[in-house]
């Protein structure tokens, strides 16, 4: 897999499709490798005549990781929260977003569409706010901009997320990563059971690594809210989610596109916290459409006389 040093840090990332169409820059959420892209999705885009560009965040799969910052105290980085002090971490959301950048510069991209999907999607918010040249779409997929007094994640499917296995045994890693994609997956479209446990070995075998995800977690909680930031937004902006969502209701995903100028919400029936195999064609319809509109056509040369 190549790796790219960029911002600091090295970064593992994949390319699909033609080096010479229009990039499409995918960032994926908490704890998310990479490999969490559902291919048909990803191979879906580069056929809409998309190059696509999936890579590890930091403390995430083949990236540069911050084992030597120390596991995340995600008890007490809430209780600091609920005081209303600010929460410490070794990073934030923001560095996150230069990773990003850090990246295009790497395979000289000088502009690009941008994807993020859950924690992801915070980071395109704020490459967008941030890096106004570089982006020429933004797509927001099962996101937030986390506003203070959104509806909360069901409670079931946020103890998933942050309970941890009870040992390092992979089968016991297994169960519980298929048992959490179960909670917070498309209601309408649950995969079976093979395809399932064939996906979640895949990332687990790739790499396990959940000290990563606290302090992911310690980063958009030091990050604060883009209420502001999502106002000053350019590029044209598609946001999407699911009807279904355990983990961001949809208000969230409203949230966005009612803060960003000129956004377009698109709510998915059925859909849930995932991009299960059947929703991936149209949803990379809807994505590479948008794409396509946020081009300004070439403009033609005016005849002699």
């Amino acid at each position: 897999m190549p790796i790219a040093h960029a911002n600091g840090i090295d970064i593992a990332y994949e390319t699909t499709g033609n080096p010479d169409h229009p990039t499409i820059l995918l960032v994926m959420g908490l704890g998310a490798q990479l490999t969490l892209w559902n291919e048909r999705f990803v191979t879906a885009l580069a056929g809409h005549g998309l190059r696509v560009v999936t890579y590890d965040n930091r403390d995430t799969g083949l990236s540069t990781d911050f084992g030597s910052w120390g596991p995340a105290d995600l008890p007490g980085a809430i209780a600091t929260a609920a005081a209303g002090k600010p929460v410490t971490a070794p990073y934030t959301l923001t560095d996150m977003a230069r990773d990003g950048i850090g990246l295009l510069d790497a395979l000289g991209v000088a502009k690009a569409h941008i994807l993020g999907l859950s924690m992801g999607g915070m980071i395109v918010q704020l490459i967008a706010g941030w890096h106004r040249a570089r982006v020429t779409s933004m797509t927001v997929v099962m996101s937030t901009s986390s506003r203070r007094g959104l509806p909360p994640g069901k409670p079931e499917a946020m103890k998933a997320l942050l309970t941890r296995p009870q040992s390092g045994d992979r089968a016991e890693i297994v169960r519980h990563a298929m048992a959490l994609r179960r909670i917070i997956g498309s209601p309408a479209y649950p995969p079976s059971d093979a395809s399932l446990r064939a996906f979640v070995e895949k990332n687990v075998d790739r790499r396990y690594y959940p000290e990563g995800i606290g302090r992911q977690y310690l980063a958009i909680m030091a990050s604060g809210d883009r209420v502001d930031l999502l106002k000053t937004i350019t590029a044209p902006t598609l946001v999407i989610h699911g009807a279904e969502d355990p983990l961001l209701p949809p208000d969230c995903g409203r949230d966005v596109a009612a803060l960003v100028p000129g956004a377009r919400f698109d709510l998915i029936p059925g859909m849930g916290h995932d991009l299960p195999d059947e929703l991936c064609d149209d949803l990379a319809a809807r994505v590479a459409a948008h794409c396509q509109a946020a081009i300004p056509p070439l403009e033609q040369p005016r005849a002699a006389g």
